[in-house]
């Protein structure tokens, strides 16, 4: 393939056109401290067996706590804590700093008043590019009745509802 060369700023603009929901990926280090990073890159992978994916930059601190057969959690932001979504992805000392969160089934942080939240266990870790995909069976689910915070074109928005018949 002889292409002209792919301008990356022209990739992020494009990918940030697609609005996401934002998640706060949680675990517990074997030194038994809680860890979590803000993550935009969540996805479901399967129904049957509930899988799902996401992907964390290959520099992040959080990787150094992850493997195969651990237990991480998703907790999907409600659109009144985007200061959450800012505190996991700042300094790694202070994130979990004035959080109300608990221990799910697995051990993994939960954190309160999300709409929804699940607890999984690393099946595969993938390097891809800049990042490693994490793959996770869904293990337990929990689900709230806030609606979820959206990140679009770098910025942060809320999810309209609507009525769809059919």
């Amino acid at each position: 393939m002889n292409e002209s060369p792919f301008d990356v700023q022209d990739f992020r603009r494009v990918c940030g056109k697609f609005p996401t929901g934002v998640t706060v990926t949680t675990l517990v280090g074997a030194d038994g401290k809680p860890y979590g990073i803000t993550l935009s890159s969540f996805t479901s992978l399967s129904l049957t067996p509930p899988m799902v994916l996401v992907c964390i930059d290959h520099r992040a601190t959080i990787l150094e706590h992850c493997g195969i057969g651990k237990h991480f959690g998703i907790n999907i932001l409600s659109d009144c804590q985007k200061d959450l979504s800012v505190q996991f992805s700042g300094k790694w000392s202070d994130r979990f700093r004035g959080v109300r969160w608990r221990p799910g089934v697995t051990g993994v942080p939960l954190i309160d008043d999300v709409p929804g939240a699940l607890e999984c266990i690393t099946t595969e870790l993938i390097r891809m590019g800049d990042h490693w995909i994490v793959i996770g069976l869904a293990l337990h689910a929990r689900t709230g009745e806030k609606s979820p915070l959206a990140y679009f074109e770098s910025s942060y928005g809320t999810v309209a509802r609507t009525s769809l018949k059919r």
